[in-house]
C-alpha cells in the first residue's frame, strides 16, 4: 500500500481548493469605464438648461456587472464644480477610498481633475445606482448600477423575458446648485422641484413634455423585471402600473421573499425590483409615480410623472384615437402613511438569515429637523425660516459639519488632529418625548464633526428614532459601506421594554437605506466588519445639507483582510 505524508495531503487539498475556485476566478471580470462630467444643454418643460451630465447623458450611463466583477471607473471633471461619485449600496470591502462622499472618504475632484474609482462587487446581486455626492449635483449626475448573478448562476425566480431600469428623479427649471445655495443663504426650505421624471423624462401630465415620454414595450404573456430606483433629491415616491400587479423580488440589491402588491413606496436612495406580467388586454398603460409627502404642512411637488407600458399589439396612438390613450393609474394620496407602512413592513428575506445577536453596541440616534435662532442683528434675508429662524437638522442633537481641509478617512488614516472627534453620543444627551410636544429648548442642535467609533467585528443594534421637533416626517436613512437588517419599525417612541417583542430575528429584510416611519422608529442590526469611515445620513438631500448625518469610524481588525487598504496614488487632495 502506498504511503503519503501530511504535506502531500495538504498540497492535494490546496490543489483541489484552487481547482474549485478556478471557475469563479475565470468568470470574474474587470470592467473599465470613463465618466466625463461636463455641462450639457438639456431641454425639459420647454426650458433648455446647461446641465451637469456624465458622458452627455441624463440620466447617466447604466453599468451592468456580475457579482464578483471589479469596476474601474475613471472620472474626469470638466464641470465648474467640485465633484465626487458615490456607488450607492456597494459594500466597498476595505476600499473605503472609492466610496465617494465629499470630505468623508475623499476630497472632491476639482474642475479639470480626475480620479479613478476601483472596487470589487462581493456577494451582492440586484439593483443599485451611482450618483454625485457633492452639493446637489446628484440632481442630474446619476445612473443605474445593475449586478447580475455570477456567470453560470441564476436568479432565485424564473428569469424574466426583459429587464428595464426605471430611475425616478426630480427636475428643476433652474440650476439645482443655485436652488440649494439660495436656501443655504436664506436659511429657508429650498424651492420644490418643477417635475418628477422617469428615466429623465417628466411624462404626459406636464406642459411641453409628452412627446418624449418613456415607452416600456412588452409582448402579451411575457414577464419583465422592472428595476425601480428612487434617485430623486428630496421626496419619497409611490410607484404603480395601471391595472397590473407587481411581484416584489428584491430591494437594495438583496433578494426578498416574493409578495404581490399594486403599489410600492421608495425613499430617495432605495431600489425595488418587481416582476410584472403582461396579462391584461393589449393596450397602453400608465406607469406612474408621485410624492409620498409625510411632513405635515411642508411644501412639496404635487405632480405626477408617467411612462407607458405598451403592449406590442396595442393600437398605434396616431390611428387609435381615444381608445389608444393610456389607461390611467391610481396612486395613493400624498399623505397615505398606511399604504407606505404596509409596503415596508411586508419585506422579508427569502429564508432564515444570521441576524447579529449578543449585541456589543446598543445605540439610539434621534433623527429630525430643528431650527436655529438667528443672532441679534443678523440680516433678515439670512433668517427666512419660521419666525425669523434658520432650518437645521441633527442626530442626537448634533448637527453634522463636514470638514473642508481634509477628508475624514484621510485624517483618520494619517492621524491628522483637529478634524473630528469620536465623542458622538450613543444616546440622546437629553431624553424627552421624541414624538410629542417638544420643549423649544431642544429645538436648536449643536454644530460639530463628531463620529462614533466601533471596534472591528462589533455587533451593533441601532434604534433610529424620529422626532417631532418642528415637524415629523419619514426619513430615508442610508448607511455607507454596509447592508443591515431592519428587525422592526413602529410609531411613537421606541420602548425597549415592550417593542423588542416585535423584533423579527428570523428573516428580516436586508437593506442599505431604511425608511424611518413618520413620527416613529426603526431598529437595524449589522456587524462592523468593514474598516473605514462610513457616513450615516438622511437621503433627503435638503436634510443632509442641514446636518442630518454622522459617521461610524470602524477600526482595523487583525491582519490584511481586516484592514483598510492603502489610499490610491491619485486620491484627490484638498
Amino acid at each position: 500500500m502506498a504511503t503519503y505524508s501530511i504535506s502531500t495531503f495538504f498540497n492535494l487539498g490546496l490543489l483541489l481548493l484552487f481547482a474549485n475556485a478556478m471557475p469563479l476566478l475565470a468568470n470574474a471580470k474587470t470592467q473599465y469605464h470613463n465618466f466625463v462630467v461636463q455641462a450639457t444643454p438639456v431641454k425639459r418643460l420647454c426650458n433648455t438648461l446647461s446641465t451637469i451630465t456624465v458622458n452627455g447623458q441624463y440620466p447617466g450611463p447604466t453599468l451592468e456587472v456580475n457579482n464578483g466583477d471589479t469596476l474601474v471607473v475613471n472620472v474626469v471633471n470638466k464641470a465648474q464644480y467640485n465633484l465626487t461619485i458615490h456607488w450607492h449600496g456597494i459594500r466597498q470591502m476595505r476600499t473605503g477610498w472609492a466610496d465617494g462622499p465629499e470630505f468623508v472618504t475623499q476630497c472632491p475632484i476639482r474642475p479639470g481633475g480626475s480620479y479613478t474609482y476601483r472596487f470589487t462587487i462581493e456577494g451582492q446581486e440586484g439593483t443599485l445606482w451611482w450618483h454625485a455626492h457633492s452639493s446637489w449635483l446628484r440632481a442630474t449626475v446619476y445612473g443605474a448600477l445593475i449586478i447580475h448573478p455570477k456567470e453560470g448562476s441564476s436568479y432565485p425566480f424564473q428569469k424574466p423575458k426583459r429587464e428595464t431600469p426605471l430611475l425616478l428623479g426630480e427636475w428643476w427649471n433652474a440650476n439645482p446648485i443655485d436652488v440649494v445655495r439660495q436656501a443655504t443663504k436664506t436659511g429657508a426650505a429650498p424651492n420644490v422641484s418643477d417635475a418628477y421624471t422617469i428615466n429623465g423624462q417628466p411624462g404626459d401630465f406636464y406642459n411641453c413634455s409628452s412627446q418624449d415620454t418613456v415607452i416600456v414595450p412588452m409582448d402579451s404573456g411575457e414577464t419583465n423585471l422592472l428595476r425601480v430606483i428612487n434617485s430623486g433629491m428630496n421626496q419619497q415616491l409611490f410607484f404603480t402600473v395601471a391595472n397590473h400587479k407587481l411581484t416584489v423580488v428584491g430591494a437594495d440589491a438583496s433578494y426578498v421573499k416574493p409578495f404581490t402588491t399594486s403599489v410600492i413606496m421608495l425613499g430617495p436612495g432605495q431600489t425595488t425590483d418587481v416582476l410584472i406580467t403582461a396579462d391584461q388586454p393589449p393596450a397602453r398603460y400608465y406607469i406612474a409615480a408621485r410624492a409620498y409627502a409625510s411632513a405635515q404642512g411642508a411644501p412639496f411637488d404635487n405632480t405626477t410623472t408617467t411612462a407607458i407600458l405598451e403592449y406590442k399589439t396595442a393600437p398605434c396612438p396616431a390611428k387609435g384615437g381615444a381608445s389608444s390613450k393610456p389607461v390611467n393609474a391610481t396612486l395613493p394620496a400624498f399623505n397615505d402613511t398606511a399604504t407606505a407602512t404596509a409596503f415596508t413592513t411586508s419585506l422579508r428575506s427569502p429564508q432564515k438569515v444570521e441576524v447579529p445577536t449578543d449585541i456589543d453596541e446598543n445605540l439610539l440616534f434621534t433623527v429630525g429637523l430643528g431650527i436655529n435662532q438667528c443672532p441679534r442683528g443678523a440680516p433678515a434675508s439670512t433668517c427666512q425660516g419660521p419666525n425669523g429662524t434658520r432650518f437645521t437638522a441633527s442626530m442626537n442633537n448634533v448637527s453634522f459639519v463636514l470638514p473642508s481641509n481634509f477628508s475624514l478617512l484621510q485624517s483618520h488614516r494619517q492621524g491628522i488632529p483637529g478634524v473630528f472627534t469620536t465623542d458622538f453620543p450613543a444616546a440622546p444627551p437629553v431624553k424627552f418625548d421624541y414624538t410629542g410636544n417638544v420643549s423649544r429648548s431642544l429645538w436648536q442642535p449643536v454644530p460639530a464633526t463628531k463620529l462614533y467609533k466601533l471596534k472591528y467585528g462589533a455587533k451593533v443594534q441601532l434604534v433610529l428614532q424620529g422626532t417631532s421637533i418642528f415637524t415629523a416626517e419619514n426619513h430615508p436613512i442610508h448607511l455607507h459601506g454596509y447592508d443591515f437588517y431592519i428587525v422592526a419599525e413602529g410609531f411613537g417612541n421606541f420602548n425597549p421594554q415592550t417593542d423588542t417583542a416585535k423584533f423579527n430575528l428570523v428573516n428580516p429584510p436586508q437593506r442599505n437605506t431604511a425608511s424611518v416611519p413618520v413620527g416613529g422608529w426603526a431598529v437595524i442590526r449589522f456587524v462592523a466588519d468593514n474598516p473605514g469611515v462610513w457616513l450615516l445620513h438622511c437621503h433627503l438631500d435638503v436634510h443632509i445639507t442641514w446636518g442630518l448625518a454622522t459617521a461610524f469610524l470602524v477600526e482595523d481588525g487583525v491582519g490584511e483582510l481586516q484592514t483598510l487598504e492603502a489610499p490610491p496614488a491619485d486620491l484627490p487632495v484638498c
